[in-house]
């Protein structure tokens, strides 16, 4: 009877344990105490697979001694602390357990909505710990009337939502990856302008970590709100920009801020803790007796299928198996996913169809090129999908996945096409890969065009007249925005489409700017 090793590197509910040490064929090996050099030199080389928490990294000096791994459990939601591209690499399959801790993050976040209504930790060790009893200190604000902006409206963001309303308040949704009914049918208001949100009483954000929710609160934001607004953030670090959160609060234009996570934990030397108007709590969003019941036994049960190659429950890296396809076949899948990605970019809304078309042999493998293409459009709505639960997720979503083999192209040897329509839009997007392994477009929406799939792009519609060139790039200097590469194609219709690479991020300032231009017709901002 073959026997598979799972190690657990970081501690987890005791069910979870007895699930593993239960199962004839797993060998267990409990290291949550072992010294983290112990633990990766001596005992991951034997791990077929680890259960991690926040206290281990699945980094470079983790994986170089990962030679017999096949999967990593990362026991909880996030996996930051996970090297995923790294793992892909070795061929080890990331998984994750999205959903174990919803119910304790939602009573999180309400708990630190109502301390910061009714400063409850401060009059609580006014009395406890000082011994003071003094009620006019403590006045407050009740919830009922007040407006709550709340930014991401997924499974944690929804649930919050719906316990607000129980206590009258009035809710207002931002999440450009719903379908706004998904709001409007709860008696909620849906906005696609996010100074909507800006404009709320209380608001609190329910997004993942990347490159577009990073710093989503910073400054300029915090300015437009109103006096007094109070931030609660029980998702991720550095959503709220933290020197920007640290100024509001000291000028009292933010009143007060409950914060359970922060950019670098352990956050013991944080300047916000100065402050004498936050409530905060050492990222506490799991930390329910139930939620860890829930992880832990979840985690435990992907581990034990993926040690036994049953099943990688919510697989966040699912390698391809390489020997079955030609080595040319996995760039093209990779750049699918690239142009998905940017796809859902243009057209920040609800996806309605994806339709992937392949010409010349790449068309072979177009069904693959469609999972990997709705894995790129649907990532930055869904912490959840993966190449396992593309298909099923965008079924649920009732979004229409079509593959299409084409024809040998008349100009490209291997060209693959994206066509993505959401509720805002279509975008269609043609890329190949040249001889020297780099991607490149080759058409945007009707406009041939070759640019390189990569960094901070500008699409720039406009009609086709004279001085276009100079006001986009003296207003992209005006903003100390650098031009990399300025690509430029234009149609029979009058029209012309630039594609503009920049060394850094573009605000919505400058984008403002742009679109404020005699001829331009659109502006779109993608990061890659």
């Amino acid at each position: 009877m073959q026997k598979y090793t799972i190690v657990v590197c970081d501690h987890i509910h005791t069910a979870g344990l007895d699930m593993l040490q239960n199962d004839e064929n797993i060998n267990f090996i409990m290291a949550a105490d072992e010294p983290k050099d112990k633990l990766v030199t001596e005992i991951i080389p034997q791990a077929d697979v680890a259960i991690t928490r926040s206290s281990t990294d699945v980094d470079t000096f983790f994986l170089e001694h990962a030679k017999n791994m096949k999967a990593i459990v990362r026991a909880g939601v996030g996996v930051d602390n996970v090297d995923i591209p790294g793992c892909s690499k070795q061929g080890i399959i990331v998984m994750n357990v999205p959903t174990a801790n919803t119910i304790a993050a939602v009573e999180l976040t309400m708990t630190h909505m109502l301390s910061c209504m009714r400063m409850f930790p401060y009059s609580h060790d006014h009395l406890k710990n000082q011994r003071i009893w003094k009620r006019e200190k403590w006045y407050g604000y009740e919830l009922k009337g007040k407006k709550l902006g709340v930014i991401g409206f997924g499974n944690i963001g929804s649930r919050v939502a719906k316990r607000a309303k129980a206590f009258e308040m009035d809710i207002v949704a931002y999440d450009p990856y719903i379908h706004p009914s998904k709001v409007t049918d709860l008696d909620m208001t849906y906005t696609k302008n996010f100074d909507d949100i800006l404009a709320c009483d209380v608001i609190t954000i329910h997004t993942p970590k990347n490159k577009e929710t990073i710093g989503i609160i910073g400054e300029e934001e915090i300015a437009k709100m109103k006096d007094g607004v109070v931030l609660v953030n029980c998702a991720r670090g550095d959503l709220y920009n933290e020197d920007a959160l640290y100024n509001g609060l000291k000028s009292g234009k933010i009143r007060f801020a409950g914060i359970d996570v922060f950019g670098k934990e352990p956050a013991i030397n944080n300047k916000l803790l100065d402050l004498d108007n936050i409530v905060v709590s050492p990222h506490l969003g799991a930390n329910t007796y139930e939620s860890q019941y829930n992880i832990g036994t979840q985690a435990a049960e992907n581990a034990i299928a993926a040690a036994k190659g049953i099943a990688y429950p919510n697989a966040l890296n699912l390698p391809i198996d390489e020997s079955k396809i030609p080595p040319f076949v996995k760039p093209f899948l990779e750049m699918g996913q690239k142009i998905g990605f940017l796809a859902s970019q243009m057209h920040k809304s609800q996806i309605i169809s994806v339709k992937v078309s392949g010409h010349g042999e790449i068309g072979e493998y177009v069904d693959s090129l469609a999972t990997f293409v709705t894995v790129g459009a649907m990532s930055q709505s869904s912490d959840k999908i993966n190449y396992v639960n593309a298909d099923f997720i965008a079924k649920e979503k009732n979004i229409a996945i079509e593959a299409e083999k084409l024809g040998d192209s008349t100009v490209y040897k291997n060209l693959i096409t994206v066509k993505l329509t959401t509720t805002e839009g279509t975008s269609t997007i043609s890329a190949t890969i040249f001889d020297d392994g780099v991607q490149r477009i080759t058409a945007i929406n009707g406009f041939d065009i070759e640019v390189p799939l990569k960094g901070d792009m500008i699409l720039f519609k406009n009609s086709d007249v004279p001085g276009v060139i100079g006001n986009i790039g003296q207003t992209l200097a005006q903003n100390n925005v650098n031009i990399a590469d300025f690509s430029l194609a234009r149609n029979d219709k009058g029209n012309a489409l630039a594609v503009i690479l920049v060394d850094s991020t573009v605000d919505d300032k400058t984008l403002e700017e742009l679109a404020s231009l005699d001829a331009c017709i659109s502006v779109n901002y993608a990061r890659l």
